[in-house]
């Protein structure tokens, strides 16, 4: 375990990531670039949307995440007849003190699973919204704040499988991105049984690789990631640019510039770097963007993928190349 009272270098956050990675790698076969997206997610302080079919390891990866970052892990299986209450908590009766007393839900922990999320209807879906953006829970006029760090984890099954409710344009942008993990290959789906015969149990443990304060200082960390003006300009470029493709009805907000922007210092840690470039930006700008687009009605007759506008708008807007250093770091624009 690290020593949690001293700050960490990027270079440091890097090397631990990286460690975690291996960690829950041991668990999770394959999908490594998928893995990353979510470590990344979390590193940037963000919640993650994990959509795919059942059975492709979704709670498994949330899982095992937990344990190799040594957060307290709560799962919550979401289901129409799910109330509010039953993800915030709420006020009971205590006959030995005659008063109400409140009763915290699973939401209150570091790394809360919420599980098949678009199963439950909209309205206890929203009872997530302010949680994951405030960081704190409202329970009839009385707010609780919620220990850091939190991050929530949510799978979702598609909007196309039989029992799911969409999930609002709200609730999606505060996901910092969405990921999918699709079917494994054939040598690494072998490796998945021969790893369940090995150890003979179903259930797989991981060993703690950092804690959640050592997260936080990782976390922390990243704001020492320089990003450079040009580089930042080229963000709020091409989020701007969703909003103007002729297939997208509504593009991606500000909280999408912001989603590349701390995305893109985790990409740059992971590559050994203290600054982004903008290939950082491109590897992330489908995961943190496509999730923010509503398409117009005919695009979604004609199967239209957001990623594939995302696409678009990266070929069409030109990427810089400059040295210049952050204004907001130097006092100004140097050239």
């Amino acid at each position: 375990m690290k020593d949690v009272d001293r700050s960490i270098a990027p270079a440091e956050v890097g090397h631990l990531a990286r460690a975690v990675l291996d960690a829950v790698g041991t668990v999770v076969v394959g999908k490594r670039d998928a893995l990353e997206l979510v470590l990344a997610g979390i590193l940037a302080g963000g919640h993650v949307l994990l959509e795919d079919l059942p059975g492709l390891g979704k709670t498994l990866t949330a899982r095992s995440f937990a344990q190799a970052l040594g957060l307290d892990f709560r799962r919550l299986q979401f289901t129409p007849d799910l109330l509010p209450a039953d993800v915030t908590g709420s006020f009971l009766y205590d006959q030995r003190n005659g008063d109400f007393a409140f009763r915290a839900g699973p939401v209150f922990t570091n790394l809360l699973l919420a599980d098949e999320i678009n199963r439950t209807p909209p309205k206890t879906q929203s009872a997530l919204l302010e949680a994951m953006q405030e960081k704190q829970v409202s329970v009839e006029g009385v707010t609780y704040k919620l220990d850091e760090p939190f991050h929530v984890l949510a799978t979702a099954n598609p909007i196309e499988y039989e029992g799911t409710y969409p999930l609002p344009e709200a609730q999606l942008d505060r996901f910092l991105l969405r990921v999918s993990f699709g079917y494994p290959h054939h040598e690494e789906e072998w490796e998945v049984l021969r790893r369940r015969m090995g150890r003979r149990r179903e259930e797989a443990d991981i060993k703690a690789v950092v804690d959640a304060a050592t997260l936080r200082a990782m976390q922390a960390a990243l704001e020492d990631v320089v990003v450079e003006d040009s580089v930042g300009r080229y963000i709020v470029a091409l989020t701007a640019a969703t909003r103007e493709h002729p297939s997208v009805l509504v593009g991606a907000s500000p909280r999408g510039s912001l989603a590349l922007l701390l995305l893109a210092r985790v990409r740059a840690v992971f590559a050994g770097r203290d600054y982004v470039v903008p290939e950082d930006v491109k590897e992330v700008a489908a995961p943190a963007l496509a999730h923010r687009i509503t398409l117009r009605p005919e695009m979604w007759l004609r199967r239209v993928d957001p990623a594939f506008v995302v696409g678009e708008v990266l070929e069409g807007t030109p990427a810089p190349a400059s040295g210049a250093l952050p204004s907001y770091a130097a006092g100004g624009p140097q050239r």
